[in-house]
This record gives structure tokens, sequence and C-alpha cells, in this order.
């Protein structure tokens, strides 16, 4: 037996526990994992509260991230004692994910953990770090340098945002910080924003073509906020898109895409390719400080997922939240 977060769903409506598990209730898969450490992202706060129809499978174990030891592996993909991490992949939606102290998943999912990463450290980052070095590595790709000019990252307190910032900062380029909590202030200039903008100025309806200020554009957010930040995005500018903490709409026009060949990027974490994550992971133990972990993240435990899932969605948690399993 072990424990873990459990939703079910009875009548269409959802139940969250921590109870008791069996080792024969996991899913199908060919490595058996000991989780050690997960995180409480805004899917699975989604997940967790029901107010989005994450999960598409009951009964279910949240958690989109996860690492761990390998108990049992019945390929040749991974041995006994193997430290592995897991981001995406329908886990915690479709097939039971971090949020207990033991998993069964397919061995194409895991990576292992990178050299110079320690396992609490690799939760710190999670798919919310991971997800930023994506975001980062885009523009990078695109031809946006340090020295293309201003970098505008959109729902900057949360866990996407915070590494953003902290990454772009890491690499020299001048990052413009949107946020609904100003009083965070101190905060994400800590992180290496520049400045720090109220997210009031890009969440409003606004013009389809607006002054050219940003060289490139990380969105967390979606929806009107997203149409202003490629609004006003400088010709040949590259915008990428990786949440929809606003919204999943998109209110915006082709202006900036057909007058000033302006990029929107799509960032997926969910599904990459084991070579795109193996990059990402690899450039984030490259550019991560110790200290990095200790300002961007704190530590909860299992019993604790649930009421913490709930401040998360009202915009009561800021940077990266550490499920502590075992």
């Amino acid at each position: 037996m072990f424990k873990g977060v459990l939703i079910t769903q009875e009548d269409k409506k959802n139940s969250v526990s921590v109870t008791e598990l069996n080792e024969s209730q996991l899913p199908e898969g060919d490595v058996l994992v000991d989780v050690y450490y997960s995180t409480l992202n805004y899917k699975d706060g989604l997940a967790i509260t029901g107010k989005s129809p994450v999960v598409r499978s009951f009964p279910m174990v949240p958690g989109i991230d996860l690492v761990g030891k390998v108990t049992q592996c019945d390929s040749d993909a991974f041995s006994e004692g193997d430290w592995v991490l897991l981001n995406g992949f329908g886990v915690g939606e479709m097939h039971w994910g971090g949020l207990a102290e033991k998993t069964r998943l397919k061995s194409d999912w895991l990576i292992p953990l990178p050299k110079g990463i320690e396992p609490k450290q690799s939760m710190s980052i999670g798919t919310a770090g991971y997800t930023a070095m994506l975001s980062v590595l885009a523009l990078e790709k695109q031809g946006v340098m340090p020295n293309s000019g201003e970098i505008l990252v959109t729902g900057a307190n949360g866990g996407v945002g915070s590494f953003a910032i902290r990454l772009l900062n890491r690499l020299g380029y001048h990052v413009v910080a949107s946020t609904g909590r100003m009083e965070e202030t101190d905060y994400l200039k800590a992180l290496g924003a520049s400045e720090v903008i109220d997210r009031n100025t890009l969440s409003e309806p606004g013009k389809p073509l607006q002054k050219e200020r940003w060289a490139g554009v990380i969105d967390c957010v979606g929806s009107h906020t997203l149409a202003n930040a490629c609004a006003s995005t400088k010709y040949g500018g590259v915008v990428t898109a990786c949440g929809l903490a606003q919204g999943m709409d998109f209110p915006a026009s082709v202006a900036p895409f057909i007058l000033r060949g302006v990029k929107l990027i799509g960032i997926d974490s969910v599904m990459r390719p084991k070579a795109d994550r193996i990059e990402a992971w690899q450039r984030l133990s490259e550019l991560l400080q110790p200290q990095d972990f200790d300002v961007i993240s704190t530590e909860i435990g299992l019993e604790d997922v649930v009421e913490t899932a709930y401040k998360l969605l009202d915009g009561q948690v800021r940077g990266r939240v550490i499920v502590v399993i075992r």
C-alpha cells in the first residue's frame, strides 16, 4: 500500500482525497517508479479543483511532473536505482501521475535526471521551468538575441514566468515583466526583470496594431494579453505562447503578422519529442544555479495539495510549488 492524491467522480461531481492505494491499481506501463518529489502546476490545480475538465479518466492521480527512482523496468531503457524525470505525456490527465508515492509509466516518457541537477531541484524546475526553457530556445532559434531589444514576459509571478525571467537574465536579455501583483515587484526584479508593468496595460481589448516595443515575448496568459503583445511586437519579432491563464481565446487580427512579419510560435511541453526534452534540460542544468531554486520554490506535503491547489487558481501562489512525497 502507498499514499496518493486520488480524484474520483460520481454523478459528474468530483471528489479529491489523500488516500491509501494498492500497487495493483496502477495503470499499465513498463517502468515502476518510487516517486520522491512532484509539483503543483496550474493544470494540476484545474484537475484537483474540477474548475476545468482536465481529467479524462477516473479515478485519477494528478501530477504532471515527477522525479523518482526506478524499482522495476521491463525494457532495457532503465535499470533499477536509476533516477528518472517526467513532464507531460498526459500523465495526471489520462494516466496516473506524480502525486503519489508510486507510479507505473511507459519508459518512452521518461528521461534520465540530468547531471548537475538534484532530484528536488528538478521539481523546482518542473514543467514550468522546462516550458520556460523551451520558450527561450524558440526565441534563440528564431534569431532573437540579447541585443535585439526588450523581451516581455507575461504572467510573470507564475512558475513559467518566474523561470523565464531568470533564464533570460542569465543569458543577458533585457526583461520586462507583466504582473497583476505589483506588490511582487521586488521579487521579479530579484529574478532579473529590469522593469515591471501592470498587467492591466495588456489585458484589455486593444488596437490591432500598436507602437512597436518588444523584440520577443514569452506569453503565459493568452486572450487579450497575447493579442496586445503581438500588436506591439517589433518588425520581425517573435512571440511564444505557452499558457492560458487569462483565457483560451485569441481576439487578434492578422495585422502584426502580415504587416510586421511577427512570428507566433506555440510552445507544447506535453508531447515534445525526447530529443527536445533532453536539450532543454541540459540547458537548464547549465544556466541555473543552486540559489535560484530557493528564490522560486516553496515546499508542501501531500496533505497540503488540495488546499494549495485552490490558492494557486486564486492567484495566491507565486513561483513553484514542490510536493515532497517521501
